[in-house]
């Protein structure tokens, strides 16, 4: 497991980054509804009333003149879309970095079969999205405790799974495409994550755009939805769970066959 710890200290300082970033602006958000809770009440039936804007954001389902509600329409979004764009960052580059740096000749001269080095990067990739989590649920919980006022556990449970099961699978559509490359396609990652993110806002207001939805990972984690109906749209989590598995495994198979250099 030397090369799976490897990966993990060596993506540490980006994990600490964005982990703090996104827990601690969704724990200062949290800690600054008590001093807007009066005018955030008023413009909650406003924003309700919105027509496109506020199915775009979940606002015609969650109202944000509560604490959960606020998380679940305002915090919501930057926990999804910074995880989102995590995963994309480490997925993309933790295989591709291997060429572009001109380490691999040294790693794969190792007595280290190429299904173990991918299943061990891999790994440490999962346990970094895992540590990214916990510490945005660590500190969304701070920041409930610190207002006096917890969510409803199921729900709260439910929308961090459903987010952590976007990251992964974002992070491994991203894994194949460093797989694919023999350079780090950060630019390219990310810019899915963003476009996913679009495509969502867009299919909860285009019809011709909803019958896709399932496909998106952003369906199945969008807290407005979670917290207001308790669950995601019906076949998102098993079409996110099948792209996951198919990702990985052709992550799998392109790079025991690629010719590296």
């Amino acid at each position: 497991m030397h090369l799976f710890w490897q990966e993990c200290k060596m993506n540490l300082k980006m994990l600490l980054i964005w982990a703090f970033c996104v827990g601690g602006l969704s724990f200062g958000c949290l800690c600054l509804y008590h001093s807007v809770a009066d005018s955030v009440g008023q413009m909650s039936d406003v924003f309700a009333d919105m027509g496109a804007f506020s199915e775009a954001l979940g606002m015609d389902k969650m109202g944000i003149g509560t604490l959960e509600g606020y998380y679940a329409v305002e915090i919501c979004i930057l926990i999804s879309l910074g995880g989102a764009m995590f995963a994309a960052m480490l997925g993309a580059g933790i295989l591709a970095k291997e060429e572009e740096g001109h380490t691999c000749e040294f790693l794969n001269a190792l007595p280290l079969g190429r299904g173990r080095i991918i299943g061990e990067k891999y790994a440490a990739m999962f346990a970094l999205l895992a540590a990214f989590h916990g510490i945005c649920v660590a500190c969304s919980l701070a920041g409930f405790a610190w207002m006096g006022s917890m969510p409803d556990v199921g729900h709260f449970v439910g929308y961090h799974g459903a987010v952590f099961l976007m990251c992964l699978e974002m992070g491994t559509v991203c894994f194949l495409l460093s797989a694919l490359q023999s350079r780090k396609p950060l630019g390219l990652s990310i810019g899915i994550a963003v476009l996913f993110y679009l495509l969502d806002l867009f299919g909860r207001v285009i019809p011709a755009l909803r019958k896709l939805k399932v496909l998106n990972p952003f369906s199945y984690s969008n807290g407005a939805d979670i917290f207001s109906e308790g669950k995601a749209p019906d076949g998102a989590w098993a079409a996110g769970a099948a792209v996951t598995i198919l990702a990985l495994g052709l992550a799998v198979w392109v790079y025991r066959r690629r010719d590296l250099v």
